[in-house]
């Protein structure tokens, strides 16, 4: 296990004859501590698989330094850095069983052919592969098949362990359950691992912290629910959570001792909540300037009648029942938006609701920085 550190970490493309220079890193920093479960998160090309890349030593650094439990690693090749990496595609020899590929990384290294033994068949053992080993990977599913890379990467110990998006090649079903295999995994070895996607429901669900990520940069860094309850700016707030969190565009009024939000721009009425008294403060700045007000899906509740100051009258566009629960798709007129509600709450296209909006559940943003106004 290690502690990995990014430091004002950069990977700028050189200019080609048809492309300019680019930087897909942008003078990050980071720091994973000893046996955590830290997930990359963020959007294609928002640099989160060149940063994994540049920690195994597969991609050059341009500035700034990696360590790697107390050791800058920016001059060592890849094969010295005791890491092991999971990639999207397996990776798997064709012609070697599952035994032979989990095996192949100790036998260069001349590890005792005993010792080999012990770890392929511990590694087989937690994976569930035991009745695989004399198989080639053609006979396997696509969710063994990760297994077996999952545990050639086990076998060899490894300080840290990168996975690159590992589960998007497999079916939404097998992905919850392998999931929920490498959650195991981790809490079964405790190693430090790094774990780069695209799903926010993967970082969700499996990371201790979540970095997310986005053209190069760090949004925020956080555990999952202070992500979820607390995020930093706009971005973040869009990003995580599925559906994602409502974002309404308004402005702040001072009406004596209530601060209101109204929303701009709507054909309807305008959505328009007395903030609480905390929400209130941190936005005291904006009065009569340009704010965001956020609001989950979860906390949007059917009322049967509108009360002042406290509930939003929308139109339902799509009621989606879920059996659990039913998504109602709304429009106030100048905003779409989702809320979550009971299952039993289906309307017709064009109905009339009233929704309160929790106040105590409200997020508010400056509508040009994106920051979030605590």
């Amino acid at each position: 296990m290690a502690t990995v550190i990014l430091r004002n970490l950069v990977k700028t493309y050189p200019a080609s004859e048809k492309n300019p220079a680019f930087t897909a890193v942008k003078g990050i920093n980071l720091e994973i501590k000893d046996g955590e479960f830290m997930v990359l998160v963020g959007p294609s090309g928002c640099g989160k698989s060149t940063t994994l890349r540049m920690i195994a030593g597969l991609e050059e650094i341009s500035a700034g330094t990696i360590s790697i439990d107390e050791r800058v690693v920016n001059d060592v090749l890849p094969k010295d850095r005791d890491i092991a990496m999971v990639f999207q595609n397996y990776a798997l020899y064709p012609h070697m069983s599952v035994y032979e590929n989990m095996a192949f990384g100790l036998k260069l290294r001349k590890v005792p052919k005993a010792e080999i033994d012990a770890r392929v068949r511990e590694a087989a053992a937690m994976l569930g592969l035991e009745s695989l080993l004399d198989r080639k990977p053609k006979a396997l599913s696509g969710g063994q098949r990760q297994r077996v890379a999952v545990g050639r990467a086990i076998v060899r110990k490894p300080k840290v362990f990168l996975f690159d998006e590992p589960l998007s090649n497999l079916d939404a079903k097998m992905r919850v359950s392998m999931r929920a295999e490498i959650a195991r995994l981790h809490a079964h070895i405790g190693a430090t691992m790094i774990y780069v996607t695209h799903d926010q429901v993967e970082a969700m669900t499996m990371g201790d912290r979540i970095c997310v990520m986005k053209d190069g940069e760090i949004q925020q860094v956080a555990e999952p629910l202070a992500l979820y309850n607390r995020p930093a700016n706009l971005y973040t707030a869009g990003f995580i959570g599925s559906p994602p969190m409502n974002l309404f565009r308004g402005k702040l009024l001072q009406e004596g001792s209530i601060a209101r939000f109204i929303e701009e721009n709507a054909k309807g009425a305008p959505v328009a909540i007395d903030l609480p008294p905390d929400l209130a403060r941190a936005g005291r700045n904006h009065a009569g300037k340009a704010v965001v007000l956020g609001i989950r899906p979860e906390d949007l509740h059917e009322e049967t009648a509108p009360r002042f100051g406290a509930t939003a009258t929308v139109k339902v566009e799509i009621s989606e029942p879920m059996g659990s629960e039913t998504y109602l798709y709304l429009d106030s007129g100048s905003t779409s938006f989702i809320a979550r509600v009971k299952p039993t709450a289906i309307h017709a296209h064009g109905t009339t609701v009233h929704l309160a909006l929790a106040p105590e559940r409200l997020h508010l943003f400056d509508s040009e920085s994106g920051a979030a106004l605590t």
